[in-house]
């Protein structure tokens, strides 16, 4: 495989396709057609030389993508939204507008952002720490207290996929969200970018969101067997405060599997691949176009294979096969 820089995200009926600062968002309408937003994300590691640092840019790095993924996501939403234009606002809608007026949409986006962090942290990370707690009694090892949070840490997070995986609308979501996989994994093993040889490719990457998850698990495991505190509520803070830091290292970890072709790394990415099977589902063919044309605006895909597979695809390849035709 060889790198292409590219990266992406499932929104609602659609893909997010990211090429350095420039992303493009494809969505399939209610009617069939494919509508296309394309624009500019400059990154905090780009604004601000300090946040591209090795163990630090990956807590900075996660903030943009989750900046970005809202942004793209309310935009695919608002082509399904009922049309509620006789409707009188509600009071508290009211009062948004009033207050920020033009900015209210920015302003709500960026508390659902926050209230979700917090929800994140309090199920995933305090959460199974009281679970565990509950073992204390019973269990005098540090080590086995830390792996057992962790363990449990885990089960709740595919508890969680799994739940929510039965709504229809994540359900077409994780169709997407494969499909934007499949695409990445067709240009970087070197094939083609049309719908059969996407639909052949895997749908499982190293890149992918889903093991910077599981990444963030395990190395918190690790983080815990050495921080120990006595008390509960110094436990609830370590679980907090070192929160950016797991995930400095778990990013720098995700980065180098997803760049490098080693056998150790391939090892080493393999449970986050296997985790992948509950994120990403098969996608149908309408899916993929969807896919291919987020790509397209983003990725001069044909350039690439020329470069980093000149033995199949010669310099002007393309060119000469479109003459042809």
């Amino acid at each position: 495989m060889k790198y292409s820089g590219i990266g992406g995200q499932a929104v609602l009926e659609g893909i997010m396709m990211k090429n350095k600062d420039t992303y493009a968002t494809a969505v399939r309408k209610a009617d069939g057609e494919i509508v296309i937003q394309k624009d500019t994300y400059v990154s905090m590691t780009e604004k601000v030389k300090i946040f591209s640092l090795p163990f630090v840019r990956g807590i900075f790095s996660f903030a943009d993508s989750m900046i970005l993924g809202m942004k793209t996501l309310t935009w695919s939403a608002s082509f399904f939204e009922d049309d509620e234009e006789d409707e009188a606002p509600g009071r508290f809608e009211s009062f948004l507008i009033d207050k920020f007026g033009e900015k209210m949409e920015s302003v709500v986006m960026t508390a659902v952002m926050i209230f979700s962090v917090f929800m994140a942290i309090g199920i995933f990370m305090v959460l199974p720490l009281l679970i565990a707690g509950f073992f204390r009694r019973f269990i005098q090892s540090e080590t086995v207290m830390a792996v057992l949070e962790g363990v449990i840490r885990i089960g709740i997070f595919i508890a969680y996929i799994k739940i929510i995986s039965r709504m229809d609308d994540i359900r077409r979501t994780f169709m997407y969200h494969g499909s934007e996989h499949k695409c990445i994994n067709c240009l970087e093993n070197g094939l083609v970018l049309n719908v059969e040889n996407v639909r052949k490719s895997s749908k499982e990457h190293k890149r992918c969101g889903t093991s910077f998850l599981l990444i963030v698990m395990v190395i918190s495991i690790l983080f815990f067997m050495v921080v120990r505190v006595d008390t509960i509520w110094l436990r609830i803070v370590s679980r907090i405060v070192l929160i950016p830091v797991i995930a400095g290292v778990s990013y720098e970890v995700l980065r180098l599997a997803g760049t490098s072709n080693s056998k150790i790394m391939d090892i080493i990415s393999r449970p986050g691949m296997w985790m992948q099977g509950l994120t990403t589902k098969e996608p149908d063919d309408s899916m993929i176009q969807v896919a291919i044309a987020a790509v397209e605006e983003v990725f001069d895909w044909k350039k690439y294979l020329e470069e980093n597979f000149p033995e199949t695809y010669p310099a002007g390849y393309f060119e000469e096969q479109e003459k042809l035709a």
